[in-house]
């Protein structure tokens, strides 16, 4: 540590973080990991409020997709208002603006949806269930055609909230974020990542920083989780391969081969919006973005290319 408190040079680290609850506390498990890790650290939040938080009722594809949370905390990072940026690994665009780099992969907590209000067998016939997921809502709709579903954003504890009210009988949620929140009691059931295939990266934590900021990235090193960060590049790899991201519903989720080797088994889904038509497969192998690719390839080859909407744009989580 310097004669000023800092470490290996750096006064303070700044983190990027959007100002909703569920974001703060991922950035307070990053610094507690950082301080951890380098006992002396300062660590700065740097609140940034994106045009997804600040409109939070339209449609995420009306307002820009996928990366609605995450541009304008990398753009404090770009423009040196912060040394990192925390985003949720979901939210993040599956291609990398060339100046930044993920530096961290803290170790993933449950990337598995998850149901408030009801469990998924005890939903009544033509139930209400609230998301804001496309992806979600057509997976839902492809095990239970009867289901009936509303839009539903906003931060989570007003998500959570509408289980039961208006004639939502139940909400789909992430389970990392209830449990990341101290709200895992109100979890009704969680759903089979084989049934419901996470969005790419859900349940991870993502810290990124400028490629040629060494400070930084030395910093991040120690708090990375190797296995963690092999399967989130696997997953974004899929959505790459894919065209960037699509416009159909997309799932992605790679874990570790039963075997325990360094294999991983990477899963990958592409459905119709209306859940109809589903296409989903796995394949395993050692390299991350080379089995994140083949599944996207296999998936196109099985047929994804012919879903209706099917285009290398914006994706639907």
């Amino acid at each position: 540590m310097g004669a000023d408190g800092s470490v290996r040079g750096v006064p303070a680290l700044r983190l990027a973080t959007r100002g909703s609850p569920l974001a703060l506390r991922q950035t307070a498990i990053v610094t507690e990991l950082l301080q951890a890790a380098h006992p002396g650290l300062e660590v700065e939040p740097v609140v940034v409020r994106t045009r997804g938080d600040r409109d939070a009722t339209s449609p995420l594809d009306q307002i820009g997709g996928q990366g609605v949370f995450v541009t304008e905390v990398e753009a404090a990072v770009t423009d040196g208002r912060a040394d990192a940026a925390v985003h949720s690994a979901k939210d993040m665009t599956s291609v990398l603006p060339p100046h930044l780099v993920v530096g961290a992969v803290p170790p993933r907590a449950d990337p598995r949806d998850g149901l408030v209000g009801c469990t998924l067998v005890d939903l009544p016939a033509g139930a209400l269930v609230a998301t804001g997921s496309a992806r979600r809502r057509a997976q839902l709709a492809y095990l239970r055609p009867d289901l009936v579903f509303a839009d539903l954003r906003g931060n989570m504890a007003r998500r959570v909230d509408a289980a039961g009210a208006g004639g939502v009988t139940a909400v789909v949620v992430a389970v990392a974020a209830l449990e990341r929140l101290g709200w895992a009691d109100r979890l009704s059931d969680a759903l089979d990542p084989m049934h419901v295939l996470p969005q790419a990266g859900q349940g991870a934590i993502a810290v990124q920083c400028r490629v040629d900021d060494e400070g930084t990235r030395a910093l991040l090193r120690p708090i990375d989780h190797r296995l963690s960060h092999r399967a989130l590049r696997a997953e974004r790899a899929v959505l790459a391969a894919l065209g960037g991201s699509c416009t159909v519903p997309v799932g992605a989720f790679a874990e570790e081969h039963p075997s325990g080797s360094t294999k991983l088994r990477v899963h990958g889904l592409v459905a119709a919006a209306d859940g109809h038509r589903l296409i989903r497969l796995s394949r395993r192998g050692d390299d991350p973005e080379v089995m994140g690719a083949e599944v996207a390839r296999a998936l196109l080859e099985g047929g994804a290319a012919a879903i209706d909407g099917f285009a290398p744009s914006a994706a639907a989580p």
